[in-house]
C-alpha cells in the first residue's frame, strides 16, 4: 500500500515506459538513387531507338562514325523507293521546300541520306541531286559499321 505513484510502476503502463522517438529529419537517398539509375538505364536503351523510325537495311562500311550532338535531319529511301523526311513520307519534289522551311534557309545544315541496300541506286542519286540543286552542301550518306571491324 505504500507503492502509489512514487514507485513508477503504477498507472503508467505496467512498468514500461514509452519513449518518444525523435522525428527523422533526413531524406533516405537510397530509394531515390535506385529510381534515378533505373530511369537512366531506360533512357540509355530507348534513346538510340528514337532517332529514325523508318526501318531499312543499311549497307555496311568500315568508315568511322560522325559524332553529332543535335538530332540530324534524315531523309530515308526504303526498298520500295518511297522517300521519308524524318518519319513522314514525302514526294521527291517536296523535299527541298520542306527542308528550307525546317532549316530556316540554313544551307549549312547537315542532312543524312539513308538508302536501303536493295534500293535502286538512281533513286538515292535523285534525292541527293534534289538536295544539291536546292543549295544544300552538307549531304552525307549513312551506312552501318561493317561486321568484324
Amino acid at each position: 500500500m505504500g507503492m502509489g505513484s512514487a514507485g513508477g510502476g503504477g498507472s503508467r503502463g505496467g512498468g514500461r515506459r514509452r519513449r518518444r522517438t525523435a522525428v527523422m529529419s533526413e531524406i533516405n537517398m537510397t530509394p531515390m538513387v535506385d529510381v534515378m539509375l533505373v530511369l537512366l538505364i531506360i533512357f540509355m536503351v530507348s534513346a538510340p531507338l528514337l532517332t529514325v523510325g523508318v526501318p531499312i537495311d543499311l549497307p555496311q562500311t568500315s568508315a568511322n562514325p560522325l559524332n553529332e550532338e543535335k538530332e540530324p535531319l534524315t531523309i530515308t529511301v526504303n526498298t520500295k523507293g518511297e522517300v521519308f523526311l524524318q518519319e513522314t513520307q514525302v514526294q521527291v519534289e517536296e523535299i527541298a521546300p520542306r527542308l528550307i522551311a525546317i532549316t530556316n534557309s540554313g544551307y549549312d545544315e547537315r542532312i543524312y541520306v539513308r538508302g536501303d541496300r536493295n534500293v535502286v541506286y538512281g533513286q538515292v542519286m535523285k534525292v541527293m541531286g534534289t538536295l544539291s540543286a536546292a543549295g544544300f552542301r552538307r549531304v552525307a550518306l549513312v551506312t552501318e559499321l561493317e561486321q568484324g571491324s
